[in-house]
């Protein structure tokens, strides 16, 4: 790049780029999900060269209508603008006409498939890049190992913990005719991707060339902000709200839906910093561009460039030391100062307006926002000779106070064997035979005939989706899973749908779990309730063949597994107040699923446990212990999930509301209060 581009000029050259790129989309887009179970179809049946037809048409298909929706949004809303004059009807007018627009626009691009609807478990599969896992298998039959190397390594990109796919990869490395470039990620977000590649190239001392794709890198970044803010503009899901039986006016009406959008929109800052398979950001993503570029620039001894970049930087990080003794070196060699790079200075003008809005929008909702912060303030310094700081990529911008890793209640000491306090309770393995870290395995927990009672109950009062936020098949497509809280099952059995006593049986197995957990461990404080689960997981007639996923992926209660960095971050969205965890098991006659211990790299299998009546598996809930479900293959696996605090701030809300329950079960003020579940995900 020979120089800076105007916030106009950037936008523009953005929104050109956007609206450009595929317009030759056909007028006749087969339905993206009809082409997936299509293939599906064919994979079960063995026809693999159908497979590949149907699955790559799929991904085609799915590409081109997000392409398509976002060239019309933004063509719509360029059509359409809100302009100065403000009133209802011209406000409703902008509305309607765009949402004419867009539809007669993807509709004159796609044909009547615009008006398919799309079932959220297949959205989410694509999501998850699921068919790349059929595609990979399918070249595999096919003998085409460099596109099943491709495939392959394209989901694992989004799934690291898969175990089974790791081991593949491995594999395809020692294929005659498979190169490491056919290792590619078929999904690569361009800005990823030519930030990446610009970082080696700066680890290599190659500046110039890094420069150009670091300038990339943020051409690129820019222009998946606007792809992202317009497919937020489409419908929103309002949790909460029934808007079939919606009381409120059309204005709160139409504020809810603008304050998701906007949510939304701000979100696109996180959603471009991660990672696919990742659930946090990468740290000080953006900002961090700069920060490579001042220094980059600086070798090349453009120092009018280096100055902007770091006076760009401190947009983001005002008054950030070792920045500002950078921008002193670079204005007293240049004996002028400069200016930041205008299009930053627009875009975080525009993120301010948006934290202001939907701090009003969130009041309108009755919800809480947190503002939360995008580019943390970090870095390093070098002050020999007053030359700039350098960088050596960004996990060297996470301040150690963050790097927040396994945890277990850092006040208390590590210790078990304490009594088991029940007299049926046997003692079946310790950490030392499980080979790991607080690890417990336990038998004769409840006996065959609570296990009997507890299995009816869950037949009666689960539902699909209930505790994974409504999503029937959470994990793997191949089962159901279903659940159930205390509260809900002793409502079930005061209101005489379910035997009361099989509903405090529930209760009282629980209490029995966390009165075991908390002697055994020898805690020094009170173990409370996080969170309490029954749960079934069912296998899904017709879908087990050739399965090698996992019914529920390697992954840690308290924190978030990251087997390539092989460090486990106690960060948010993760429960990070959990302490301890079990399961208790119902029942042993299905197939599969047995409940699995891996080292960090989640791969190399350090225990495993067959789940029968009775039988518990008790653990400290962090980083020393990464766990998961081998995949339910027939049957049904019935158990009780319990997540524990040591944190009273933390106790869940509906076991408190239970415990009221059961002290005035004769009474029906209890239930006056209304019933305000809080699912978790499941373990």
């Amino acid at each position: 790049m020979d120089g800076p581009l105007s916030p106009a000029a950037v936008l523009s050259l953005v929104l050109l780029t956007v609206l450009s790129s595929s317009s030759s989309s056909s007028s006749s887009l087969e339905p993206f999900d009809l082409l997936y179970d299509n293939a599906v179809q064919a994979f079960y049946s063995s026809d693999y060269p159908n497979v590949v037809r149907y699955m790559e048409g799929a991904l085609r298909s799915y590409a081109e209508l997000r392409r398509t929706k976002v060239r019309c949004r933004l063509r719509c809303q360029d059509q359409h603008p809100f302009d100065d004059t403000f009133s209802d009807l011209r406000f409703f007018d902008v509305v309607l006409r765009r949402a004419a627009c867009m539809n007669t626009c993807i509709e004159d691009k796609l044909g009547a498939q615009s008006m398919h609807k799309v079932s959220e478990d297949v959205v989410q599969d694509f999501n998850r890049r699921i068919p790349y896992n059929y595609l990979q298998l399918a070249y595999q039959k096919l003998k085409q190992s460099d596109k099943a190397a491709a495939a392959a390594h394209t989901y694992f990109q989004a799934n690291p913990e898969h175990v089974e796919m790791g081991q593949n990869l491995e594999q395809y490395k020692d294929l005659q005719g498979v190169q490491e470039e056919h290792f590619v990620d078929r999904e690569a977000r361009a800005h990823q991707h030519a930030f990446t590649e610009a970082v080696q190239l700066y680890d290599r001392g190659d500046y110039e060339a890094a420069i150009a794709l670091f300038e990339e890198a943020l051409v690129e970044y820019f222009k998946a902000d606007v792809e992202c803010r317009a497919l937020c503009q489409g419908p929103q899901r309002f949790e909460g709200h029934d808007h079939v039986r919606y009381r409120y006016s059309l204005h709160e009406l139409v504020s809810d839906h603008f304050t998701q959008v906007l949510h939304c929109e701000h979100e696109c800052v996180r959603d471009l910093a991660t990672r696919p398979g990742r659930l946090s950001p990468m740290e000080n993503y953006l900002p961090l561009h700069y920060d490579y570029l001042q220094f980059a620039y600086f070798h090349m001894d453009r120092l009018e460039e280096a100055l902007q970049c770091a006076l760009t930087y401190l947009l983001f990080h005002e008054g950030e030391e070792f920045m500002t003794d950078n921008v002193d070196y670079y204005r007293e060699m240049l004996g002028h100062d400069g200016k930041p790079r205008e299009e930053v200075a627009w875009y975080l003008r525009r993120h301010k307006q948006e934290l202001e809005l939907l701090l009003i929008g969130s009041k309108t909702m009755g919800v809480e926002f947190t503002e939360g912060n995008y580019w943390s303030s970090t870095g390093g310094r070098d002050d020999s000779n007053r030359i700039p700081s350098g960088t050596d990529g960004w996990m060297e911008y996470v301040p150690i106070s963050e790097k927040k890793n396994i945890n277990i209640t850092a006040d208390q000491p590590l210790k078990e064997g304490g009594p088991l306090v029940y007299d049926s309770v046997q003692l079946v393995q310790n950490s030392a035979a499980l080979n790991g870290t607080q690890r417990v395995l336990l038998d004769s927990v409840i006996s065959e005939d609570e296990c009997s009672q507890l299995r009816h109950l869950a037949h009666s009062v689960t539902m699909a989706g209930d505790g994974y936020r409504g999503r029937m098949s959470p994990h793997t497509p191949n089962e159901r899973f279903e659940g159930a809280t205390v509260l809900k099952t002793l409502q079930f059995g005061y209101e005489g749908r379910v035997p009361l006593r099989s509903a405090r049986l529930f209760y009282d197995v629980s209490e029995r779990a966390r009165r075991i957990i908390e002697s055994y461990f020898l805690l020094n404080s009170t173990l409370h309730f996080s969170y309490t689960h029954l749960v079934c997981r069912t296998a899904i007639t017709g879908q087990q063949d050739h399965r090698n996923d996992l019914s529920h992926p390697i992954h840690a209660d308290n924190c978030l597994l990251d087997p390539e960095a092989n460090e486990c971050w106690k960060e948010p969205p993760a429960y990070t107040y959990r302490d301890y965890s079990a399961l208790l098991y119902l029942n042993g006659d299905f197939e599969g699923g047995e409940f699995i211990f891996t080292e960090m790299d989640a791969k190399t299998i350090t225990a495993s446990v067959k789940p029968k009546c009775g039988r518990m598996v008790g653990f400290s809930s962090g980083g020393e212990n990464p766990h998961g479900v081998k995949a339910v293959t027939s049957g049904q696996r019935c158990a009780v999930a319990l997540w524990f605090t040591l944190d009273p701030l933390f106790r869940e809300l509906e076991r408190l509301q239970a415990d009221e329950v059961i002290m005035a079960l004769d009474t029906q003020s209890v239930w006056g209060q209304g019933l305000n579940i809080n699912p978790k995900d499941e373990l």
